[in-house]
């Protein structure tokens, strides 16, 4: 039989381990398992984030299986932006451009290619009040209002 003494030096280890895993500054058992406790929370409340990040990335990858690619560069007066994808994407210029147009951002110079991928490269011009971060988030909600309108035609 173990003795009393050998089973609370047992439980007083598995406190200070409870207690450093969970990074608890607590000195007491009570204060200990309290603080595990609403660690265990915690965990839950990120793995429920994550699960709703992952089902949500699914679903608009379900909706737009359409892989594109965009970037937006700052220049010294204006923007350089960049839309690329493997497949050809008929309308999808007009929808960028829109989108330049309700900017105010004014198209400098542009190269597009649609045949058998859709590439665009543009120079914009500077617009009062947009960055680059504007610019590629009116690109990207193009491309998905693009996507929903020729998803409906089809």
């Amino acid at each position: 039989m173990v003795s009393r003494e050998h089973k609370r030096a047992g439980l007083h280890e598995k406190l200070q381990l409870l207690r450093s895993i969970t990074n608890s500054h607590a000195m007491n058992n009570a204060s200990i398992i309290v603080d595990a406790s609403k660690y265990i929370q915690e965990l839950k409340h990120k793995v429920e984030r994550l699960n709703q990040d992952v089902a949500a990335a699914q679903t608009s990858n379900n909706r737009n299986p359409l892989p594109m690619q965009v970037t937006v560069e700052t220049l010294e007066k204006g923007y350089l932006i960049n839309v690329f994808s493997d497949k050809s994407c008929p309308g999808l210029l007009v929808s960028v451009l829109e989108a330049f147009q309700e900017l105010g951002l004014n198209v400098l110079e542009a190269r597009v290619s649609c045949t058998d991928s859709f590439r665009l490269q543009a120079v914009g011009g500077e617009s009062e009040c947009v960055d680059a971060q504007v610019v590629k988030q009116a690109v990207l909600q193009a491309i998905k209002n693009w996507s929903g309108s020729s998803e409906q035609q089809e």
